[in-house]
């Protein structure tokens, strides 16, 4: 692995703004979506109890997790691709504008017939500790759940060129689209390719059992997780402080086989920390920059970017 436990954190260095120098290509394979969103100054959503009338700012803009983690990682990467699945319909070629953009290479399978995912985020008034509450709306029905294995071979090459294909667990939901992630990582880990696997929805263990989630534990190289997440899924109760986030490893090592790096991100909201730790060994921990006055909205996608630069940097 090459880190030190004297090593400087991601933080410190790339940091969470991009690299000086661009490096490395990455693959992202993930949902790719038009999101609208939204942040309701005056309004908790404990607080209604009928229907109202809400102004505040709100925007439309291309999203889906791909989408997400390529616009921070073309900060840090000379090459950047995204791999999903997307529908037939007007919002298809704004999608594609907007990758352009970006400056991220286009490998997207179009569903023919079929419209686009649409996801809506809202987030509350934020309370005491000045964080708020989301909901995320996403369409059940969208085309990223059929993102299958013919399109994972058809995105193969590109694949094998990476120094890293970055996947994550949504995919894991929908019977197609856990296929083609499973392809996606064997052809990566045939290649060299580094495989990388966030940890996400935050509730995947009320949604799937941990036999379900464990084959691409296995493949992954390096696995982003909030550690309560993590624990749940384990079937141990949720990791508060340090203490008890050590007392989560052994039984982490014991879980899943290979030696992934772990970066378990833990705190007030599961994101002020990370400990990184591979098979017997805690590398470090340090803060990752989150904190009061920080947009929460793509923080964990500025983070992941520059921590796996720093990885990919020290093999």
């Amino acid at each position: 692995m090459g880190i030190a436990a004297s090593a400087r954190s991601p933080v410190q260095w790339p940091g969470l703004d991009g690299a000086a120098e661009r490096r490395f290509s990455l693959v992202v394979l993930g949902d790719v979506r038009i999101e609208v969103r939204a942040s309701l100054s005056t309004v908790r959503f404990t607080d209604l109890t009928s229907d109202r009338l809400a102004y505040a700012p709100a925007r439309a803009v291309v999203s889906g997790t791909a989408v997400n983690l390529a616009r921070r990682a073309t900060g840090y990467f000379r090459r950047v691709a995204v791999l999903g699945k997307v529908g037939d319909d007007d919002f298809t070629p704004v999608i594609r504008r907007e990758l352009r953009r970006l400056g991220v290479h286009d490998l997207l399978g179009v569903e023919h017939g079929m419209p686009n995912g649409v996801a809506v985020m809202l987030r509350d008034r934020p309370d005491g500790d000045g964080r708020g509450v989301r909901l995320l709306i996403a369409e059940e029905d969208a085309p990223d759940r059929r993102l299958a294995e013919a399109d994972v071979r058809r995105a193969a090459p590109g694949i094998r060129r990476a120094d890293a294909l970055f996947t994550d667990g949504y995919a894991l939901l929908a019977p197609v689209s856990r296929g083609a992630l499973h392809a996606a990582a064997r052809t990566a880990r045939e290649a060299g390719t580094a495989v990388v696997f966030d940890l996400v929805p935050h509730d995947i263990d009320a949604r799937l059992p941990l036999v379900d989630v464990l084959p691409l534990l296995s493949l992954a190289d390096v696995v982003i997780s909030e550690a309560p997440t993590l624990a749940r899924l384990l079937g141990r109760p949720a990791p508060v402080g340090g203490a008890e986030m050590r007392e989560l490893l052994p039984a982490l090592d014991r879980a899943v086989p290979g030696r992934p790096l772990w970066l378990l991100r833990f705190g007030a909201s599961s994101l002020e920390r990370v400990l990184a730790h591979q098979r017997e060994r805690l590398l470090m921990e340090y803060a990752s920059g989150y904190g009061e006055g920080v947009e929460r909205t793509g923080f964990g996608d500025r983070l992941a970017a520059g921590e796996l630069y720093w990885w990919l940097s020290s093999r």
